[in-house]
């Protein structure tokens, strides 16, 4: 991993983990479906003149279908789920389940591509998600109403972006990461507008709403996506997939500094245990040279 990549990932996650506070402060006054509407269309709008100015079009045209289903396994459906979620858990509290998504990516790697990790790697998956483990297993309460519901939408969300991420390797690894980026979002907006139009909010919506949805739409997800596409060509899906367990940490910061959301010492050990699971993992450090 070059210091760029690490640079793109540190940038990443902190883009990935401030969206977990828009969604907190729009996701109430736009609904889910309504904010994720305006979070892709803004993205597309985004990304698009960019991508003209390259001079991609061409290559959008005849890779549409690989950008559609990424667009449905990593926007769409994972973006309503999330928002979905944060509206009866915290921002932080979701971004740690959402920190399952490399463990997903291992997953699906070993059952769809025959993928092999090192035992560095797997030592680093098991220690990511210790560190999960650790910041979520006193925090939640099944009995509470909707609780149940939102933390399982997190988790078919962080499953869904598993196995975009591999079905970029397997079929979209020779296109641009600025046409998987348009192209993806251009799709998620054709796939969501429909139904953001026919739930948006009969009242008005607050500046700080829009303000969080334009943040979302245009640095963590238009901007997000052209680093997280550009990752995964460097690096490979199970280590761009990783920046998830970095993610945690920037969410539960925004959302203390912004939002008043407590950050408690097993918080910040989880975070530590994340931050040593990602290292191994990504392959920033090493234990040993076999294979698993």
């Amino acid at each position: 991993m070059t210091l760029r990549d690490m640079i793109d990932m540190l940038l990443l996650a902190a883009l990935w983990g401030v969206s977990f506070l828009f969604m907190r402060i729009a996701g109430p006054e736009f609904g889910a479906v309504a904010l994720v509407g305006v979070r892709v269309a803004v993205a597309a709008l985004f990304l698009l003149p960019i991508l003209l100015l390259r001079g991609d079009l061409a290559e959008l045209r005849v890779n549409w279908g690989r950008t559609a289903v990424l667009g449905t396994f990593n926007s769409a459906l994972p973006f309503i789920l999330f928002v979905y979620s944060t509206f009866y858990i915290t921002g932080g509290f979701s971004a740690i389940l959402n920190a399952t998504a490399p463990l997903w990516a291992a997953l699906i790697a070993w059952i769809w591509l025959s993928d092999r990790l090192t035992a560095s790697q797997g030592t680093g998956l098991v220690v990511g998600f210790a560190g999960v483990y650790l910041l979520v297993w006193d925090k939640v309460s099944f009995t509470i109403s909707g609780t149940l519901l939102a933390i399982l939408a997190a988790i078919i969300a962080s499953a869904s972006y598993g196995f975009a991420a591999n079905m970029t390797i397997r079929y979209a690894r020779d296109v641009k990461p600025l046409v998987l980026a348009t192209g993806s979002q251009l799709a998620a907006t054709g796939l969501v507008l429909p139904g953001a139009l026919l739930t948006w909010p009969d009242a008005p919506v607050s500046p700080p709403a829009w303000a969080a949805a334009l943040g979302m739409g245009v640095g963590s997800t238009g901007l997000a996506y052209m680093l997280y596409f550009r990752l995964i060509a460097n690096i490979g899906a199970s280590r761009a997939i990783a920046v998830t367990y970095l993610v945690p940490a920037f969410a539960m910061i925004f959302g203390a500094v912004f939002i008043n959301e407590i950050v408690t010492l097993t918080m910040l050990v989880g975070c530590a245990i994340i931050l040593l699971g990602t290292s191994l993992a990504t392959g920033m450090l090493t234990l040993t040279r076999g294979r698993l």
